[in-house]
């Protein structure tokens, strides 16, 4: 596991056989730390975390890879769990320099052989930028919270 995050629910990797290319924009992905088929099993603090991940994440990835010299255009979110019963979140960045998924073309996502991971010096930028938003306002998990 290329393990760039950790909470006490879920962990957040970079994908080892990622769908997006590292030059691409990246994979990372956000798996919950006890099974789920589907997010209607999630109790409600457990979905919350999910959603305030996924921005943290989201922003921590555009952040970090921008300083490793690939510039993020767009983020997507897609939701999986389909041929395994097993609930996870993938974010596949969409570098604005893109040549083999040109940004702004549908994303078609699949292993392919020769996909690069994010690399450790991209998951080190990640997770300082994870540190840096933690102190922000925003990501207070206090203020994430249903009213």
């Amino acid at each position: 596991m290329l393990i760039i995050f950790e909470t006490d629910n879920f962990v957040v990797e970079a994908h080892e056989r990622p769908e997006i290319s590292r030059e691409e924009g990246g994979h990372i992905k956000i798996t919950p730390k006890k099974e789920y088929s589907d997010r209607t099993e999630l109790p409600p603090e457990v979905a919350l975390e999910m959603m305030w991940l996924s921005v943290l994440c989201g922003e921590a990835m555009k952040l970090g890879l921008k300083k490793q010299g690939i510039e993020l255009g767009r983020i997507n979110y897609q939701e999986n769990g389909n041929w395994k019963p097993h609930l996870h979140l993938h974010l596949y960045g969409r570098a604005k320099g893109a040549s083999k998924q040109k940004f702004g073309d549908p994303l078609l996502p699949g292993h392919k052989p020769g996909y690069e991971a994010l690399n450790e010096g991209d998951r080190k930028s990640i997770r300082e930028e994870i540190g840096n938003l933690l102190l922000q306002e925003k990501f207070k998990k206090g203020n994430w919270r249903f009213r």
